[in-house]
């Protein structure tokens, strides 16, 4: 059954644009006897969404809030690979393919009948709309959560009060979760008082779904609203509400991150310390010194990366103590933070980091001394040219050249990866 399956979705996923409406319906009747998983591929395949479509799945295959800190301070490599998408498809597609999935649009199974949503609500119109907001209304909880789901595609701002009445009154907490990411997708403040309402629903996934849609709303006006769910008592809740301060970028939420700085999970603390990053404040340099003293290494990691993005030389001080860091991928990352920074009181710490036992500690901070472009730093760099490992020596005299702004020899290559990553 699987391997049939599979075979006509590759078909479908390698003739796009030209979907036939035949292939699709022998899918699409296949999955409504297939494994959940095999459904959750299919999805993925004819919309080209991530998340988890089967009967288990806890959201319409919303993007959870997977902040990502990859500092790469020399340009290089490059991206690849193939790419189906099918959200935002400008190409005329065939009326009976659409037909085909509209008939399903009611069907007993789930998964079934919200691919085909997500299909119509990106290629839909005023009669999607229409049949959308009649889902919404429908008897069955599971007919609304579909509804909800197809007008967050659609992206229509008419959506915002039928789905805000959704949010407020209806008796599913999935038709809720809903309806607050459809408001997400459509992205306009008018729905703030709605999404700061559901952040007292009684159901911790309707909350968490109502910051995660304040966050990509990005209105400085939800940052208030959010700082109760700072108080939470779901861990989602909080740490979806801390990633939604940081999407906002507003220099008012820093003092509601500083407080979650001391949250008693360290992923809280962690995300807190990315958000910072992202609204690269001056601010927000204190509470990040503080994180950098966290027990939790990827705290102190993720506070590292913050201050480097807020490029402030306040944070000099505090970065040059953690060049002493235990752990060498915050002592890698501290010299990054300087490098970044760019001041020149980093100078000293950077030099003596050239003789780190690590050797991607050595490489970067040799990086970060060519940032710095300091003649006080030549000295260490022309030592650290006689390195046993080939990558410290190419730094240290890509550094030197820096220095002397001397850009015509580009043989010389340095990438620094320090090793970051943070996710609620």
């Amino acid at each position: 059954m699987i391997a049939p399956l599979l075979a006509s979705l590759l078909l479908v996923v390698q003739n796009r644009p030209a979907l036939d409406s035949a292939t699709v319906t022998r899918v699409l009747n296949q999955l409504r006897t297939s494994d959940s998983a095999v459904c959750a591929l299919a999805g993925q395949a004819l919309t080209n969404y991530g998340g988890f479509w089967g009967h288990a799945f806890d959201g319409p295959g919303m993007p959870m809030p997977q902040p990502m800190p990859t500092p790469m301070p020399m340009p290089g490599g490059g991206g690849g690979g193939f790419h189906v998408n099918m959200h935002g498809n400008t190409h005329g597609i065939d009326p009976a393919v659409l037909r085909a999935f509209r008939a399903v649009i009611r069907d007993d199974n789930r998964c079934v009948r919200n691919i085909a949503a997500r299909v119509l609500g990106n290629h839909g119109g005023t009669e999607s709309y229409n049949l959308f907001i009649g889902m919404l209304k429908d008897a069955r909880p599971d007919f609304r959560e579909t509804g909800a789901l197809g007008l967050g595609e659609l992206e229509d701002s008419r959506a915002i009060t039928p789905l805000s009445d959704a949010l407020s009154g209806d008796a599913s907490p999935v038709v809720r979760m809903t309806a607050a990411w459809a408001l997400g997708e459509i992205e306009e403040k008018t729905a703030i008082p709605a999404l700061t309402r559901a952040l007292g629903d009684r159901a911790p996934e309707v909350r968490r779904t109502a910051a995660w849609a304040l966050g990509e709303i990005e209105d400085k006006g939800a940052v208030r609203p959010l700082s109760a769910a700072l108080n939470d008592d779901a861990l989602e809740v909080r740490l979806t509400a801390v990633w939604a301060l940081g999407e906002i970028e507003d220099e008012s939420a820093v003092p509601l991150l500083a407080t979650a700085t001391k949250d008693r999970d360290p992923r809280v603390r962690q995300q807190a310390a990315w958000a910072l990053g992202e609204i690269e404040a001056a601010q927000g340099i204190a509470p990040l010194e503080a994180l950098m003293r966290d027990p939790v290494a990827d705290v102190r990691k993720t506070a590292i990366w913050a201050l480097g993005e807020i490029e402030d030389g306040g944070a000099v001080s505090a970065l040059a103590v953690a060049l002493k860091d235990s752990d060498p991928e915050v002592r890698v990352l501290t010299a990054w933070a300087l490098g970044e920074i760019e001041d020149d009181r980093a100078v000293e710490p950077l030099v003596g980091a050239l003789k780190d036992s690590d050797e991607d500690v050595r490489a970067t901070a040799a990086w970060a001394l060519g940032e710095i472009e300091s003649p006080r730093a030549v000295d260490g760099l022309t030592a650290a040219q006689r390195d046993e490992v080939g990558s410290v020596r190419h730094a240290a005299t890509w550094a030197l050249r820096q220095i002397d702004d001397n850009d015509d020899n580009h043989d010389v290559r340095v990438r620094v990866r320090p090793r970051v990553r943070v996710k609620p």
